[in-house]
C-alpha cells in the first residue's frame, strides 16, 4: 500500500501503480473526464501532484509515440511533467484503437508514481476549502521525504527549450516564447500558414525579425519570469501583434503594468465557463493555472477581454488601440473544448493586416 500525505497531516491510503518512488509537490485537482495523456504531458503541471476527479482512469490506455512536424502527435510535450498522479479507480484493462500501452507502464517509463483506490472527490473538497496544499506520495511503511513547494523555483526555466527551434509552415513568422508550451499551440499556428520560431523563455527577442509574438503557457509563479515581461514591455512599443496564453496572459499583463496573485486552488479542467467582456458571448474552456491577473491594476490603455463566470476572475486582457491580447484559458485545448480556437485565426488576421500595412507604406 501507499499513501498521499497532505501538509495538514491528512492521509489517503491506496494502491500504488506506475513508478515505485516517493515524490513531493503541490497538490492540485483536474475536473476533466478525458484527456489524461494530454494533461500529464502538459508542462504547466511541472512540480505538481495531480488529482483527477473523474472516477475511471486508464480505460483507453496511452497512445503510441508518433512524431509529425517535429511534434508528438498525441501528447502536449515529449514526456510526463506531473510529479505524481492520484485517481479513484485505475483500469488495468485498456481498449482503444491507438493504444500502445497501459497508463501504469507509461508512468513507470517516466519515473512517475501513481496512487489509486482513494476518494479523489474528498481530496478535492479539502482543497476547495483549504486552498492549494502541499503533499507527498510515499509507501505506507516509509516517509523519508519532506514537503516541497515548486512555486519557490523557476519552473519555466526547467521546461522551456534551451535553444531556438524552427517549424516551417508558411509566410508569416511567428515568434513563440516558450515558457512551457503545449504542442497544440504550435499545431494551431502551423495550420494557420505560419512558420513558428520557438525561443527559450529568457531569449531577448527585442531585435529579432518576426511578424507576431505568442507567449505560451507554463508552470509556476509569473514573478519568476520578470525577464520575459521586460522583453515584452519593449515589444509593446512596436505595432506587431502579441497573443499571450495562460502564463502568457500574466506576463503580458505584467509588461503592461498590472500585477498578479495566487488563486485559492486554481482553475484546472476542460469545463471552465468564461464571458467575453462587453458581450453576452460565453464559452466553455480548458484551463490549467494557479495564478491570475488583478483586473484592478490594469492601466488605462488596457481592459479585460474575458471573465470567469464561476468567480469573476480575469480570463484575458486586450489593449484598447493596439493589436495586443491574451487569454488565461487554452484556445488550443487538446482534447478540447475547441470553442475558442478562433482566436488563432483572429491573431493571424492581425498579423496579416499589420504586414499589409507595412507593404503599403
Amino acid at each position: 500500500m501507499a499513501q498521499l500525505i497532505l501538509d495538514d497531516g491528512t492521509l489517503f491510503r491506496g494502491k500504488p501503480f506506475g513508478a515505485n518512488r516517493p515524490v513531493a509537490g503541490e497538490v492540485v485537482f483536474n475536473t476533466a473526464m478525458t484527456g489524461y495523456p494530454e494533461s500529464l504531458t502538459d508542462p504547466s503541471y511541472k512540480g505538481q501532484i495531480l488529482v483527477l476527479t473523474y472516477p475511471l482512469i486508464g480505460n483507453y490506455g496511452v497512445p503510441g509515440r508518433i512524431i509529425k512536424e517535429q511534434l508528438s502527435e498525441y501528447f502536449e510535450s515529449d514526456h510526463v511533467h506531473i510529479s505524481g498522479l492520484v485517481i479513484s479507480s485505475y483500469s488495468a484493462e485498456y481498449s482503444h484503437w491507438n493504444a500502445l500501452e497501459s497508463l501504469s507502464d507509461w508512468l513507470r517509463e517516466n519515473d512517475v508514481p501513481g496512487l489509486s483506490g482513494v476518494d479523489t472527490r474528498a481530496i478535492t473538497k479539502i482543497l476547495r476549502e483549504r486552498g492549494t496544499m502541499l503533499g507527498k506520495l510515499v509507501q505506507e511503511s516509509e516517509d523519508e521525504i519532506g514537503f516541497y513547494d515548486p512555486n519557490q523555483e523557476n519552473l519555466v526555466a526547467k521546461v522551456s527549450v534551451k535553444e531556438t527551434m524552427i517549424y516551417p509552415g508558411g509566410e508569416s513568422k511567428i515568434l513563440l516564447v516558450d515558457c512551457g508550451v503545449k504542442n497544440n499551440i504550435i499545431r494551431c499556428l502551423l495550420r494557420n500558414d505560419a512558420t513558428v520560431i520557438r525561443v527559450p523563455w529568457d531569449h531577448d527577442f527585442t531585435t529579432d525579425d518576426y511578424d507576431g509574438i505568442i507567449v505560451s503557457n507554463g508552470p509556476g509563479d509569473p514573478q519568476q519570469c520578470k525577464v520575459t515581461a521586460s522583453h515584452l514591455r519593449t515589444a509593446l512599443e512596436q505595432e506587431k501583434p502579441i497573443f499571450g496564453i495562460c502564463l502568457g496572459n500574466q506576463l503580458l499583463s505584467m509588461a503592461g503594468g498590472a500585477s498578479t496573485y495566487k488563486l485559492k486552488y486554481g482553475h484546472r479542467g476542460y469545463n471552465q465557463p468564461v464571458l467575453q467582456a462587453g458581450t453576452n458571448h460565453a464559452y466553455i474552456t480548458s484551463q490549467n493555472h494557479g495564478y491570475a491577473v488583478d483586473n484592478a491594476t490594469l492601466g488605462d490603455a488596457w481592459e479585460p477581454f474575458f471573465l470567469n463566470l464561476n468567480d469573476g476572475t480575469n480570463e484575458g486582457i486586450r489593449h484598447k488601440t493596439k493589436p495586443f491580447f491574451s487569454t488565461q484559458f487554452h484556445p488550443e485545448a487538446s482534447g478540447g473544448p475547441t470553442d475558442t480556437n478562433f482566436l488563432f485565426n483572429d491573431f493571424m488576421a492581425l498579423v496579416k493586416k499589420q504586414k499589409e500595412g507595412l507593404r503599403g507604406t
